[in-house]
């Protein structure tokens, strides 16, 4: 039974509270033992708000006050000797030293993307990751979600043949939570850190560094071309956050293999789709979200130390770096 504890109780720390929860009901056996933030009614368990994949506030209790610890200090939870494992779902500024105090406490640590705004900085926290004998893994929900899993193990296999074309798509109106963070473009990124950065690491995670890339747009709404000399030829993504409000989110992708081709879109009541010989088929997914697995496979690592983690800081720092020549590159 590993215990966790919660840095930040905003819409983040809500979903990875309900991933945990989600977890131990498949049997990663885990429980929440304490929680931290600044205002007095999220640490009694009171919380509402939303994010792209949901609307609506929520007067359920996060959690029972009775049974977990609260505090403002974030030292406080670290020191706390029932807490092994952390996420850090505060801002995004104060992710690599929050994440840096966990480490050095002794704890595990799950940190919310992006990890940092500059590689210089995700590069702190990965030379920390590299010397400890603790789990960091940032939180790159993305390659745990079912149909993008999919999407990556067909790759690999190359069942359908090689990939031809991927494009892939992420937009959004500009985010209605936190709105005086959202609205701060030198602490969030931008859509290209803060949204985009979902699609930057699969394509990172499927096909490697690209040799180069092509940028058009703002950092609230770009298109890059990811040039691979050795393929596949056509690898884009889109994302943004510039709509008008009431525009609904959308997360597709289209990838054509030389045999097939799959689509995934988040808002189809079964989402991805293969056709291939003529027809155009569902594909059964499991149940659940990139949330959970993600929080499911960290859970299982700190378990058992033997078993490598399906993304680390290192891949963090790549990302970065990519997504810094992405911005050269507008």
């Amino acid at each position: 039974m590993i215990g966790v504890g919660i840095v930040g109780l905003g819409f983040m720390g809500r979903t990875h509270i309900n991933a945990y929860a989600e977890a131990a009901r498949r049997g990663h056996a885990n429980r929440l033992v304490a929680v931290c933030d600044a205002s007095p009614e999220r640490r009694a368990g009171r919380a509402g708000g939303a994010g792209n994949l949901e609307s609506g506030e929520t007067e359920e209790l996060m959690f029972d006050p009775a049974t977990v610890a609260a505090t403002a200090d974030p030292a406080e939870l670290f020191a706390n000797p029932e807490v092994e494992l952390v996420s850090i779902c505060t801002p995004t500024d104060s992710h690599v030293d929050l994440a840096l105090a966990a480490l050095e406490a002794g704890k595990h640590v799950l940190v919310e993307k992006p990890v940092a705004l500059t590689s210089a900085e995700v590069a702190r926290l990965a030379d920390a990751a590299r010397a400890s004998d603790r789990r960091c893994m940032p939180a790159h929900c993305m390659r745990f979600w079912p149909g993008w899993d999919w999407l990556k193990a067909a790759i690999d296999s190359g069942e359908y043949g090689p990939v031809r074309s991927a494009v892939f798509r992420r937009l959004a109106a500009p985010p209605a939570w936190s709105p005086d963070f959202y609205r701060n473009t030198e602490r969030t990124g931008g859509a290209l850190v803060d949204l985009h950065i979902h699609d930057a690491d699969f394509v990172l995670w499927c096909f490697g560094r690209p040799e180069r890339v092509e940028s058009a747009g703002t950092v609230d709404h770009l298109t890059t071309l990811y040039r691979y000399p050795g393929g596949p030829e056509h690898v884009v993504a889109e994302g943004g956050w510039d709509h008008t409000p009431g525009f609904a989110f959308q997360m597709r992708y289209v990838v054509v293999f030389e045999e097939a081709t799959a689509e995934f879109d988040l808002s189809r009541e079964h989402p991805l789709v293969l056709s291939r010989g003529g027809e155009a088929t569902p594909v059964a997914l499991p149940a659940g979200d990139g949330y959970a697995g993600e929080v499911a496979h960290l859970l299982d690592a700190v378990a058992d130390p033997s078993l490598p983690l399906r993304v680390d800081l290192e891949d963090a720092l790549a990302l970065a770096r990519l997504l810094e020549s992405e911005r050269d590159a507008l």
